[in-house]
């Protein structure tokens, strides 16, 4: 899969984390809820601190769905109502500190089209270009959907990636997927560590 485990360096200029749909709805309690997804929230928030020290860009894509979205089942979709725009389900749980200069993407705002990437229909690229970054550290919910679809676009837009393995968390909708999901994204290049490897 291309792990490259801990021999990936430490966070550096030109580097960003990247933090995908970390929301109330997708941990315990949330309608669509990532199992064992509350337990990224603490190697998660170590990086978050160690960017913030180091002056290093953080980004944080959220799911900001309209009531009629096209991925809901009443719509014919796969999921439970989840994330709806301005709704408690939407919001970063208490636990997830982000910096103030944190800067937030809402993705799957249009009712009729899906949006797993946080690259879909944001100023994502944009962002990241302006910030002059070159490698991605990617954490968050779900490993086999939205964090699978970042991490794909990423690379094909030329960024190095590095995925924090215990920061991650798949829904497995189907038995396998988060394996499955971790292949493709060592298949496109990606690499893979866990957090104690960006904090020494």
């Amino acid at each position: 899969m291309g792990c490259a485990g801990s021999s990936i360096a430490a966070p550096r200029t030109g580097d960003a984390l990247l933090v995908v749909d970390v929301q109330r709805d997708f941990l315990p309690g949330g309608s669509l809820a990532v199992p064992a997804g509350d337990a990224i929230l603490a190697p998660l928030q170590a990086c978050i601190e160690r960017f913030e020290a180091m002056d290093l860009p953080i980004f944080a894509s959220r799911d900001w769905h309209p009531p009629d979205h096209c991925s809901f089942q009443a719509q014919g979709g796969n999921w439970p109502v989840h994330c709806v725009a301005g709704g408690s389900g939407a919001d970063f749980p208490a636990a997830l500190h982000l910096p103030a200069g944190a800067v937030i993407v809402s993705k799957g705002s249009s009712p009729g089209r899906d949006a797993y990437s946080a690259f879909g229909e944001t100023e994502l690229h944009q962002r990241l270009q302006a910030s002059r970054v070159r490698r991605l550290v990617v954490a968050g919910l779900a490993t086999d959907y939205c964090v699978l679809a970042t991490v794909l676009d990423a690379r094909a837009m030329g960024y190095e990636v590095v995925v924090l393995r215990d920061a991650i968390a798949a829904v497995e909708l189907h038995a396998g997927d988060g394996v499955r999901a971790l292949e493709k994204m060592g298949a496109a290049g990606a690499s893979f560590t866990d957090s104690a490897a960006l904090l020494r």
